[in-house]
């Protein structure tokens, strides 16, 4: 059987196509992320697996959560995932709509095909869509101290000059490396950390 991942990638393609054409890019990722979320907790995926539970009782489940605890005028948990998902806390100036018409039916879709467990990979395959879509890249940069506010711009303009692309930097902190840093971008990998250095000169001595 193809992994979850595999499964994914149709209804991820599907619904990025959909929201991409309809001006929803943002609500729909919105709504994958918490969506996913919720069903990677342990107790509603085992809810889920229940066979007494209808199809259309699960897709309402995922509906109505959305609806009362993003779309609601409180301050939920769910709101304050969305905004370190993004980068930042979340403001009472950003505003989630309600559940469309539209998604409600691609969750019912996937309920009824019994997929409603792959939203999280649907998450992520959306996610690549829609980076490709802004051509915006990922990049992981592990330094071996806490990167400063210059030294991210920097890290950040030259990726972006040199892959001709928007970049969003996820950062963590590595001692082990004792200077420098690694960066990820895809399957590139630039090692400048001292480690890898003495390791590189450790291969040319023994070479």
């Amino acid at each position: 059987m193809a992994d979850l991942s595999t499964l994914a990638r149709p209804y991820a393609r599907a619904a990025f196509d959909y929201a991409n054409e309809n001006g929803a890019v943002d609500e729909w990722e919105n709504f994958l992320f918490i969506a996913g979320a919720i069903v990677n907790d342990k107790a509603f995926r085992t809810w889920l697996e229940n066979p007494a539970v209808t199809a259309e009782h699960k897709s309402a489940a995922l509906v109505d959560l959305y609806d009362s605890q993003v779309a609601g005028d409180n301050d939920s948990a769910f709101k304050q995932l969305l905004g370190e998902n993004k980068g930042s806390r979340y403001g009472n100036s950003i505003s989630y709509p309600k559940v469309s018409p539209a998604l409600n039916n691609f969750i019912k879709q996937l309920a009824e095909q019994e997929r409603l467990a792959l939203l999280p990979e649907v998450y992520e395959h959306y996610r690549h869509h829609k980076a490709v879509s802004l051509k915006q890249l990922d990049a992981y940069v592990t330094s071996a101290y806490p990167l400063t506010d210059d030294q991210r711009q920097m890290i950040q303009t030259r990726l972006a000059a040199s892959l001709n692309a928007s970049v969003v930097i996820h950062e963590s902190v590595d001692p082990s490396l004792l200077a420098g840093a690694t960066i990820k971008v895809g399957d590139k990998i630039i090692d400048d950390s001292m480690r890898g250095k003495l390791q590189q000169l450790k291969t040319q001595l023994t070479a």
